[in-house]
């Protein structure tokens, strides 16, 4: 059960990040896509890939902000806790890993046309195709450290109460079982739309430390992270953690109501 689960969110984890920081490579390198509404369907896309390929074996939560809510909302053992977060976190570093194999010469030649130094400040240019930084790099957004917290931890937030909406038995107007993943993704690209102009919308902290650190061991040191006072931890790490346990907290409110309805 325990190797079925880790293979689950291992595999699932890998292929949310492998096409979803892919996404976001070939809109920095080549200029492939046109604008974040693209890349939030891709995001989108991969996230409902995902889940199906692996809800039979993990229940794909993929997320280990998901995990802490199914362990509040105690839909899963908390001695899961570490096998899951341990495979997330895997799943992402192995997929960047394999995106910086496909795109290190191109991101070399982006290097050197565009006059970059691998580690300095004006790096976060292409490290931003691994971590997410705040401001978006590119944005014109205004984004304090403040700011950037509360649009990491509400768009985790909405997201987990999502999935506790969509996969509760008693909601009578959740979707079948069969399109719920459909459901799921495009929220994440409804998150990215509303959130990444000023955050990049990381939302997983699985999906923003695993490629942070790929790109971190690959040359860019400390340019792979976003201040020098902590901000990937509290923002990226910490906040949407925090709003999965939130959502979680809501869900007994959420299952009355629920029942209350499906009686009217």
């Amino acid at each position: 059960m325990s190797r079925r689960e880790f293979t689950g969110e291992m595999l699932g984890t890998f292929i949310l990040v492998l096409f979803g920081c892919g996404s976001v490579a070939v809109a920095t390198l080549f200029g492939e896509y046109s604008g974040i509404f693209q890349i939030g369907m891709v995001w989108g896309v991969a996230v409902t890939l995902a889940i199906y390929l692996t809800r039979h074996l993990s229940n794909a939560h993929l997320n280990p902000a998901v995990t802490l809510a199914m362990v509040v909302a105690r839909r899963m053992q908390a001695s899961k806790i570490g096998l899951y977060l341990a495979a997330q976190l895997l799943g992402a570093i192995v997929a960047s890993c394999v995106l910086y194999l496909l795109f290190s010469p191109s991101i070399a030649s982006f290097e050197i046309a565009h006059g970059i130094v691998r580690g300095e400040p004006s790096s976060i240019v292409t490290a931003k195709m691994f971590g997410e930084f705040y401001p978006n790099p590119g944005s014109a957004a205004v984004v304090s450290m403040p700011l950037a917290m509360f649009a990491e931890f509400l768009g985790a937030f909405l997201l987990v109460l999502a999935i506790m909406g969509l996969t509760d038995g008693a909601n009578a107007g959740r979707p079948n079982s069969s399109i719920a993943p459909l459901f799921i993704g495009l929220t994440v690209s409804l998150l990215i739309w509303l959130i990444a102009p000023l955050t990049q919308a990381g939302l997983n902290p699985a999906r923003d430390l695993g490629p942070r650190i790929v790109a971190a061991m690959a040359g860019w040191g400390r340019a792979a992270f976003p201040d020098n006072c902590g901000g990937f931890f509290w923002v990226y790490i910490l906040s949407p953690a925090a709003g999965g346990i939130a959502a979680a907290l809501l869900e007994p409110q959420m299952k009355k109501v629920n029942r209350l309805t499906s009686k009217d």
